[in-house]
Formats: structure tokens, C-alpha cells, sequence
């Protein structure tokens, strides 16, 4: 069965950090690009990083470059999104997306409140 399953997230102070794990089954991530998206309460969804199928470098939104760093990990056909200084603009649910099969995740909730 094809999957794609996000977690990580949870509720956590501003400046703080977290990790979101996305993990494929039924596929090997490793040879699709990945994005990273997220949707805030009352907006759309938005692009927040991506990395191509050949692991080069990484690519992020403006909003959360220098504090967001994507990465692989093929022996565990996992992506992740290390999020550090978060700020409360940054609460939203947050979905991995592989473009070339049109996969999405369920998404995880990341709140971001004092």
C-alpha cells in the first residue's frame, strides 16, 4: 500500500523547534523530489521546501529560510523538516507532497502559541 504518513509535529513555544518526519511506504521516496507544504487556520496552502530526486540542495519559502532545513534519509525512505526559531506565524498543519506521483500526506498539526 502506497503511503504517506507525516508526524512530528505538536505544540511548542516560540523559538523553539521540531522535527516532522515524512515516511513513505509502497515506494522508494528516494528517487522523487519532495515538498514540504503547510496550511495556516483561514489560509491556503503554501509551499515551504523542497529537494530533488538526486538529493541536491534543498530549496525553501522565504518565510522560513535560515530557520527550516530539509533532509533525507534513504535507508529509512524518510524525509524530514527540521523547524528551529519557530514563530507563531509558522502554526499550521504541515503536509510532504511528492509532485511527480501527485502523493500527498495527511498532514501534522505544528502550533506555535505561548
Amino acid at each position: 500500500q502506497v503511503q504517506l504518513v507525516e508526524s512530528g509535529g505538536g505544540l511548542v513555544q516560540p523559538g523553539e523547534s521540531l522535527r516532522l518526519s515524512c515516511a513513505a511506504s509502497g515506494f522508494s521516496l528516494n528517487r522523487y523530489a519532495v515538498s514540504w507544504y503547510r496550511q495556516g487556520p483561514g489560509k491556503e496552502r503554501e509551499w515551504v521546501a523542497r529537494v530533488r530526486s538526486d538529493g541536491g540542495i534543498p530549496i525553501y519559502a522565504d518565510s522560513v529560510k535560515g530557520r527550516f532545513t530539509l533532509s533525507r534519509d534513504n535507508a529509512k525512505n524518510t524525509v524530514y523538516l527540521q523547524m528551529n526559531s519557530l514563530k507563531p506565524e509558522d502554526t499550521a498543519v504541515y503536509y510532504c507532497h511528492v509532485p511527480t506521483l501527485g502523493y500527498w500526506g495527511q498532514g501534522t498539526q505544528v502550533t506555535v502559541s505561548s
